[in-house]
């Protein structure tokens, strides 16, 4: 590739990533990205790769898709995964950052990058010349309609939620305990509910007023980050053997294993702010505050914020995208596969073993099977970056 500036717009995760895969092969880069111009309804802050739902980028196990995921972007050099080291706060076996640290770290790397020009625009048509552009599902919606135009492009969009956070100081810690599954460390605040108080929730819950939504937006909900009171509309027990589950938690105070337990992700580094892990919500916010309470030693908690909905955004792949270069041994070439791959009923999908490329041989054991996944696609991927000096 030459020296020729690519123009990226979109400082979120995969402008960020690509940005940085770029000048580290001595490219410059002009990012562009419509904070602090504009905001959208999700965004808050000024940096970039700021995290709007979550704090939490999943687990690292190699018995895990995820943790895959992290280990192949690792041997890339990935800045995103170099930043979220550094900003690491206790989440067990899942890599959580506190996010206002991440979003600092990855802003000053880029800025102060001497192959990085920023600027702060809204973009509605594609640049001229070499341009990615990544500004992911809260694109703005004039740009939208400009990327809807392209040839073969068809824009979708589903709703999305984030998890309210509350305050460490708030909790009554007489009732929460810190544990983490199995004995794996105490990185997790844990509310623990008796049969009578999950019921109680359950029906508060199930009762409680949501945010408006369209009819025609009913149906465009992500499987993959489904609302909780979505999740708890499919069964009265769908929540106590999902997010609620108390399998491999103790509560000291009985020494027996709860009916249904809330956990709470540590948020920040200083410890000071948890939020409410598997709680995407679009419950009204007074609503929220009156159901949530209902949580042993939520009681009195202060809401640092609020879960809230807000539209994402997606492009019908097949329809635009050949069939990608890079194998499908490997989780990354896998999940672009997936974005290329026709597809009646095309939907953006989470990192899974089911996308990989299948074992030659059986493997017994679904553990077993997914790490000698992991081995290979590593193995694989080593050898495409000694291959192609990546």
């Amino acid at each position: 590739m030459n020296n020729a500036r690519v123009t990226i717009v979109g400082a979120g995760l995969a402008g960020c990533e690509a940005a940085w895969q770029l000048v580290r092969r001595g490219v410059p880069v002009r990012l562009i990205d419509m904070k602090p111009t504009k905001f959208s309804p999700a965004h808050k802050s000024e940096g970039f790769a700021e995290l709007v739902c979550s704090n939490s980028l999943k687990a690292e196990q190699l018995s895990n898709a995820s943790g895959l995921l992290k280990a192949e972007m690792r041997a890339l050099n990935g800045l995103i995964l170099a930043s979220a080291e550094k900003c690491r706060v206790p989440a067990g076996g899942a890599l959580a950052v506190d996010r206002h640290l991440f979003s600092e770290t990855i802003t000053e790397t880029l800025k102060n990058h001497p192959l990085v020009e920023f600027e702060s625009a809204v973009i509605d048509r594609i640049p001229d010349g070499p341009c990615i552009i990544a500004t992911g599902p809260l694109t703005d919606p004039a740009l939208t309609d400009a990327i809807s135009q392209l040839p073969g492009a068809k824009a979708l969009h589903f709703f999305d939620a984030a998890a309210p956070i509350v305050t460490a100081e708030s909790l009554d810690m007489d009732k929460v305990f810190r544990a983490s599954r199995y004995d794996k460390g105490s990185d997790y605040l844990n509310c623990p509910m008796n049969e009578d108080e999950y019921n109680a929730f359950y029906d508060a819950l199930m009762g409680a007023e949501l945010a408006e939504l369209h009819d025609f937006e009913k149906k465009l909900v992500f499987e993959g980050c489904l609302a909780v009171e979505i999740l708890a509309s499919r069964g009265r027990q769908t929540l106590a053997f999902g997010p609620l589950k108390p399998v491999g938690l103790k509560d000291p105070r009985t020494g027996k294993e709860p009916y249904a337990v809330v956990q709470l992700r540590q948020e920040n580094e200083a410890g000071t702010l948890y939020n409410l892990v598997g709680f995407q919500t679009r419950l009204k916010w007074g609503e929220q505050k009156r159901v949530f309470s209902m949580i042993p030693g939520l009681e009195h908690a202060e809401f640092a914020r609020y879960g809230v909905m807000h539209r994402n955004t997606y492009l019908n792949g097949p329809d635009m995208l050949g069939e990608p270069d890079f194998t499908g041994r490997t989780i990354l070439g896998a999940l672009a596969r997936h974005v290329s791959t026709p597809s009646a009923n095309f939907q953006p999908m989470n990192a899974n073993f089911g996308i990989l490329e299948p074992l030659d041989a059986r493997v017994r054991g679904k553990r077993n099977r997914y790490e000698k996944l992991s081995a290979r696609a590593i193995d694989t991927l080593n050898e495409v970056i000694r291959t192609y000096d990546l």
